[in-house]
């Protein structure tokens, strides 16, 4: 059963988050907003919920277990523990993330129009080669 829950709004709730994702548990793996909303549909008075995070999200989550001192748990978390709870095999691919910095850009077009990624203008300190 899947659950969503509503954006963390305070600090001790994100900080709990980022304990929970860094923290090794196989009960925790990465998901991402891959269903952008525009600009517009974005700040509106009944905006839409949630980040657009799918095209640097792998290098967001690298930089926060970086900072949580568990990179050595990143590669279960965004590719393992996701498949095994799901009972499914584990991707045969690879990813390659590089140490070194990449600028989010400000707006990336989208169908609907402007979208603005999360990290927007920001310089991350991983790249996905």
């Amino acid at each position: 059963m899947l659950i969503a829950f509503p954006v963390a709004k305070r600090e001790a709730h994100r900080q709990a988050i980022r304990r929970a994702a860094t923290s090794g548990s196989p009960k925790f793996f990465l998901g991402t907003d891959s269903a952008p909303h525009s600009q517009e549909r974005k700040e509106s008075g009944c905006g839409c919920a949630g980040i657009f995070n799918a095209p640097f999200a792998l290098e967001s989550y690298a930089q926060v277990f970086e900072e949580e001192g568990a990179l050595d748990r990143l590669e279960a978390f965004a590719s393992e523990n996701g498949a095994r709870f799901y009972g499914l095999p584990l991707n045969a691919g690879t990813v390659t993330l590089e140490r070194t910095e990449v600028t989010v850009p400000e707006r990336l077009p989208g169908a609907g129009g402007t979208i603005v990624p999360f990290h927007a203008g920001e310089t991350l300190r991983w790249r996905r080669v």
